[in-house]
Order: C-alpha cells, then sequence, then structure tokens
C-alpha cells in the first residue's frame, strides 16, 4: 500500500478497440538510406501482395542524381541483366540501375499479440495487426544476368558435349499410361516441398497503389484507425475484470509448435540432423549430397563420432566407387516411386543407375550414349544418373566428379576388398538383364590408363618400366653384338691395347651390393643396371670403351645433385628408391645401365657436399640398415644454409624434437629472431611432423 502511495495515477486514459481494418492493416519494416530521409522522399514505382501468404513485393526508385550513386556501375549491372537491346521484358528500361526491388518475409509468425495505437484527446484507439512484414533488398536481377551469360557462352560452345551432338534431332519419346494414386502416394505428394512451391507460385499477386503521407486518400483511409462507435457494445472486448486484462496482456508462455519455422521436407538443419541416430545422419547426409569421401562425412558428423560405426552405417545406404561413397539408387527410388520424366518404376531406375555407377568403377569417364543404349531408358533419366556422380566435360563425356580417395583405400583395405565383392555380385546381375558385350565389361585402353593415376606405387611404375626394359633388350643386345665387332675389327692387327680396359672393382666384405632381391623374379635380363646373361658379361663386366665410366660418374653426380636439390635430407633406402626409378625412365643402352654399387652411390652423394647425418635412433627399432643412414645436403647455396645445418645439428643429438625447441634453438644459434614463416621454411626442406613432434625426413616409425 505505501508503494501505491508513492506511486499516485496522474492520468486515466480511454481504449477503444477499432474494428475497420480488421485483417486488412500490414505492418512494412524496410530500410531508407539515407538514415535523414523520410518516407516522403521515396518514390514508390510499385507494389504487389499475395495475402494468402502474406508475401509483398516493393519497387522503390534510386536517386541517381545523388552524388554518392555510381552511374558507371549502375550501367554495367543494366547492361549484364538486359543485354544491349531493350524492350518491354526489360528489367532497366533506361539503361541504368534506377530501381531497387524489396521482397518480404515474415518478421512474427504469430501477430495475435500486436497492435497499431493511435493517440487522439485522451484516447487510445488500437487496430489490431493482420501481419508484420520485414522486406529486404532482393537481387533476383542477379539471377537473371547470370542466366544471360549463361546462354551466352553455350551459344559459344555450340552445344553440349560430343555424346548429344543427335539429340536434338532424334529424341526418344515415352508413353505412360497414369495408375491410380493411392492415399499414401497422395500425402506424401502433398507433402513434399516442389507441390508446395507450385501451390505458392499459383496464386496471383494483387497490384496494389502507392499513395504518400499527405494524400487526401491516406487521410482518408487513415481515419479508419479510430474507433467508429465509442458506445460500450463495440468495445465488449475492453469490459473485462483486472485479472482477466492482465491475463490477455501478458499471457503463459505456451511453446507452440507452430512457431517453429516450417522448412521443405527435404531441408534440415545441422541442429535438428545430430539429434537423429547415427544411421539416420548418414543416410539424410547420403541422400542429399550423393557422392562424398570418408572425411568429408566424419567432418560433417561432429568431432567424438566413432568411425568404425561410421563404416558400419554408411555401407547400408552407400557404396564405394573410385574410393569415395556413392548413395545406393534404392535410396533414392524407393519402392513404390517412378521416374518423374517417364513414369519407370523405380526397379528400372535403380538398376539403371547401377549400371552407371558400376561404370565408374572401372573408368573415370563415361559416355552418355552408351548407358542410353544398354539401358534403354529416356535421355533425362540417364542425365539424371550422371548429374548425381560426375560432371560433363566437352567433347569428352562425363567425368567422375571427385578425385580417386587412395587414403581410404590404404586405410581400409577390408572395406574394399568386401565392396569389391558386392560390386561382382552387382556386375553378374547387369550381365545377366543387360546381356552385356565383352566390349561393355572391358574399359578402354586410354581411360584405363588415366583412371586411377594416383594408385601407381613406385615399386610399380618400377616393374612397369622393367617390363618394358625386357621388350626392347633384342634391340640391346644387337648394338652389342655390333660394339663387339667393332672392337675385334680394330684389334686386327694381333695387338691389344689394354690400357683402356677398367675392370669394376666390387667391394667384398665390408660394403653391401646394392639390395636388388625386389627385382630378382622378374627375370628380365636388367637388374639395377647390371646385365645377368651369359652372353653379355664381357660388355658389362667392366669392359667399357673409353670415357664411359667418367661419363656414368658425371650422370650419377647430376641426378644426385638435382635429388638432394629438391628433397635436402633422404635415407639411403629412399635414394636408392628415387635412383631406381630414374633407371626406369631412362632409355635402353643408357650408360648407368653399367651398374652402380651402393658404395658408388654413397661416395657420390658425399662427393656432392652432402653429410651423413648420425641420427640416434630408439635402441628397439624396425628400422633397416639403409633406412638408418641419413644424408643431408650441407650447403645448397642460399640464405637458409646457416638455419638447416643448426636444424641438422639438433637431430644428430636428438632423434624427434618439439618446434619451440627447434624455433628457439635456431634464433640462439643464428642470433636473429625468426619469424613464423623462415621457420616453417626451414623444417619443410628437412623435416616431418608426426603426432605433435617433428622428424627428418624418412627417419619416422610407425
Amino acid at each position: 500500500m505505501a508503494n501505491e502511495e508513492d506511486d499516485p495515477i496522474l492520468q486515466e486514459i480511454d481504449v477503444f478497440l477499432a474494428r475497420s481494418l480488421l485483417e486488412k492493416l500490414y505492418l512494412f519494416q524496410y530500410p531508407i538510406r539515407p538514415a535523414s530521409m523520410t518516407y516522403d522522399d521515396v518514390t514508390h514505382l510499385s507494389a504487389k501482395i499475395k495475402p494468402k501468404q502474406q508475401k509483398v513485393e516493393l519497387e522503390m526508385a534510386i536517386d541517381t542524381l545523388n552524388p554518392n550513386y555510381c552511374r558507371s556501375k549502375g550501367e554495367q549491372i543494366a547492361l549484364n541483366v538486359d543485354g544491349t537491346c531493350t524492350d518491354e521484358t526489360s528489367t532497366y528500361s533506361s539503361k541504368l540501375m534506377d530501381k531497387q526491388t524489396f521482397c518480404s518475409s515474415q518478421a512474427a509468425s504469430n501477430v495475435s499479440r500486436y497492435a497499431a495505437a493511435v493517440y487522439k484527446k485522451g484516447e487510445l484507439h488500437l487496430t489490431p495487426l493482420h501481419g508484420i512484414l520485414q522486406l529486404r533488398p532482393s537481387f533476383t536481377y542477379l539471377d537473371k544476368a547470370d542466366a544471360k551469360h549463361r546462354e551466352r557462352e553455350a551459344a559459344n560452345e555450340g552445344g553440349d558435349s560430343s555424346q548429344d551432338e543427335a539429340e536434338d534431332d532424334v529424341k526418344q519419346i515415352t508413353v505412360r499410361f497414369s495408375r491410380p494414386e493411392t492415399e499414401q502416394a497422395r500425402q506424401r505428394r502433398v507433402q513434399s516441398y516442389e507441390f508446395l512451391q507450385k501451390r505458392q507460385a499459383e496464386e496471383h499477386w494483387v497490384h496494389l497503389h502507392y499513395y504518400g503521407l499527405k494524400d487526401s486518400r491516406s487521410e482518408h483511409e487513415r481515419q479508419y484507425l479510430f474507433s467508429q462507435g465509442h458506445g460500450l457494445a463495440e468495445n465488449t472486448e475492453l469490459i473485462k475484470s483486472p485479472s482477466e486484462y492482465l491475463m490477455m496482456l501478458m499471457p503463459p508462455s505456451v511453446e507452440e509448435e507452430n512457431d517453429k519455422p516450417v522448412a521443405p521436407s527435404n531441408v534440415l538443419s545441422m541442429a535438428q540432423l545430430r539429434t537423429l541416430p547415427l544411421a539416420d545422419q548418414i543416410k539424410i547426409l547420403m541422400k542429399n549430397v550423393k557422392v562424398m569421401p570418408f572425411a568429408n562425412l566424419m567432418s560433417l558428423l561432429g568431432s567424438g563420432t566413432d568411425s568404425t560405426a561410421v563404416l558400419r552405417c554408411i555401407q547400408q545406404v552407400a557404396m564405394l566407387v573410385q574410393g569415395n561413397w556413392v548413395v545406393k539408387s534404392d535410396v533414392l527410388y524407393p519402392k513404390d516411386s517412378s521416374s518423374p520424366h517417364s513414369g519407370v518404376p523405380a526397379e528400372v531406375l535403380c538398376r539403371g543407375r547401377d549400371f552407371v555407377m558400376w561404370k565408374f568403377t572401372q573408368d573415370r569417364w563415361v559416355v552418355r550414349k552408351e548407358v542410353a543404349a544398354v539401358t534403354k531408358l529416356c535421355p533425362e533419366d540417364v542425365k539424371d544418373f550422371l548429374e548425381h556422380m560426375s560432371v560433363a566435360r566437352i567433347n569428352k563425356g562425363w567425368e567422375f566428379m571427385l578425385p580417386y580417395d587412395e587414403d581410404f583405400v590404404k586405410k581400409h583395405p577390408d572395406i574394399v576388398q568386401r565392396q569389391h565383392m558386392l560390386w561382382m555380385g552387382i556386375q553378374a546381375k547387369l550381365e545377366k538383364v543387360y546381356s552385356l558385350l565383352k566390349e561393355h565389361l572391358t574399359p578402354k585402353k586410354q581411360e584405363a590408363q588415366s583412371a586411377h593415376p594416383l594408385v601407381v606405387s613406385g615399386e610399380q611404375r618400377v616393374n612397369m618400366a622393367k617390363a618394358k626394359v625386357k621388350q626392347n633388350y633384342g634391340q640391346l643386345e644387337k648394338e652389342i653384338q655390333k660394339q663387339k665387332a667393332e672392337m675385334k675389327s680394330s684389334d686386327s692387327s694381333g695387338k691389344m691395347d689394354v690400357s683402356n680396359i677398367r675392370i669394376k672393382e666390387e667391394p667384398v666384405s665390408d660394403e653391401e651390393p646394392m639390395d636388388t632381391s625386389a627385382y630378382e623374379g622378374m627375370n628380365n635380363g636388367v637388374v639395377n643396371g647390371l646385365h645377368t646373361e651369359e652372353d653379355s658379361t664381357d660388355s658389362l663386366n667392366g669392359h667399357l670403351p673409353g670415357g664411359c665410366i667418367d661419363r656414368v660418374a658425371q650422370e650419377l653426380k647430376a641426378f644426385v645433385s638435382s635429388t638432394f636439390k629438391k628433397q635436402f635430407v633422404l635415407t639411403l633406402s629412399e635414394l636408392k628408391r628415387l635412383f631406381n626409378l630414374h633407371l626406369a625412365s631412362l632409355p635402353p643402352g643408357h650408360t648407368l645401365f653399367s651398374g652402380i654399387s651402393d658404395k658408388m652411390l654413397q661416395d657420390m652423394v658425399l662427393d656432392t657436399g652432402c653429410k651423413q647425418i648420425l641420427v640416434p635412433f630408439p635402441p628397439q627399432t624396425a628400422a633397416s640398415p639403409d633406412e638408418l643412414k641419413v644424408y643431408a645436403l650441407w650447403e645448397a647455396g642460399d640464405t637458409y644454409d646457416q638455419h638447416r645445418q643448426v636444424l641438422l645439428e639438433i637431430f644428430s643429438k636428438n632423434y624427434r624434437v618439439r618446434r619451440n625447441v627447434i624455433q628457439s634453438q635456431l634464433s640462439q644459434e643464428c642470433g636473429e629472431d625468426l619469424n613464423k614463416q623462415e621457420v616453417d621454411r626451414v623444417l619443410k626442406d628437412c623435416c616431418v611432423s608426426y603426432g605433435g613432434m617433428w622428424y627428418l625426413k624418412g627417419t619416422v616409425q610407425s
């Protein structure tokens, strides 16, 4: 009571409820620039509304004479949107962006609590609002400009890919008879996003007339904001007890499901998605994305998700194609569904799409005409299949949209093998259904060569090159026999000049010959540059023409020098592997095929300015002797030589080091504060990071 006495009532105001504009009054909120501009300063060109959807579009004129208006930009936008010609369909008839469109969205789903109030002569008149709409700038003119740009590109390119050249002339026509629609199918159709969009598009626009603030019509309409009668009979809603009136003003908060924004049936937020079971999350993601690498799927599912559980679930809804996961056909085309283009049942669609997926397991490229000829489906259905998992390339065909995921294939060989067995079963089924010929089952040679360029290991490349050398071995033998004949003819006098004959000395006990056991089973006549045929031992056991040894040394030095300038740090094992790859790329009869031992290779490494780094490996290391020998380029002739030398000194005392230790040691020894980029450059040259620690290249033991 004391508080009420301290807060006396100063004035009582009568409140009236106006009904004249009931269910007709909207509140528009839209930006006006500059802030000092009033509603009278704005020129409204046109307005239209869809009452059922409460959707409004409003066009406002732009002041092109304003000094802040960029005329050249306005002309460029108008040119991009309408092109050079102007007609009735042009967006900007003045060849200048002189207007802007605002499109509405609902600010609140429940506006029953809001009203427009007018205070006049001690009376407050309330009119309930039918809607509150926020108008924001619409950029549909940019879509129109993009469409013009695509039309020009299509005209310049002269059509689609080569496989679609004759489709405009001959087009398959499919006649279908609609089946009686079941109640369940009708409900799905009515609730679909496409149906809702169609219904919204069918509602006609109602064009509105804008009247200014001081217009006589506006003055007349404004009178409807006042209650037309002040009798109690017309304002019975306000005859309430204080408690009822307070309840009307402040109703209890009740969560209503209709307050949630209504999204299309195929749209789900990530917050809602993560409330679902893991299997449902993966199914929804794959159904929307259709093709996804496993790493991307794990990132979408959030941290802490068990990869084993994900692998178990993903195999239920997707198939492995080139190391990536592609959603299964029966997920996209349920049992009772049909093609929107041809009316073909889901079973036929699934079979045709499986054929496309299987083709991509064989090749990177697929030809659309070939798919249509085998599956006998209409071009629209085939195009849908291809767009799910590939990209069209002009004059080439359709290429699988993602690169081969070599990391997943290496990490999960059991999954790859299981998926391979599934594809074998699908292939057998497709052979029976489509009566596939041998040409359909065998990938083209040029496509096979470029299908998986990333999965050819170094050893495989060496084996392929060795096989090629074996094929050309006959030509090499002819050249050797020719050299023998020339040497015999030059020694016809009976005197033999032995000054040019040099015997290659191989180590006996203290040095090991280069390991070539990996290639002994090839039996191709050449092992690490040494021929093993008995009839060629004379020419390759050191009996080389004069100056040949010098050429071998020059070639070997060039290889070692260029390799270390690129790698900086190499183990002997890695260096031998790179050398074998280099040999495989050389033509038959090259001087380096005369035979290079481990000792010759290591001596040449030291002669080119490299040093051996005695890395203190762990006592129980499983590394081979060649992996324990680490060599590094000591001087490369650039500004980072000193930094690399300090780094190599650190690793001569430590097997692994943390980054902060390396950075502090570099700053201390070099006498300067190195920035992050410089430290990264030195580490990139010599080291690799694993588990938060830094190791010299090739020394990480898994």
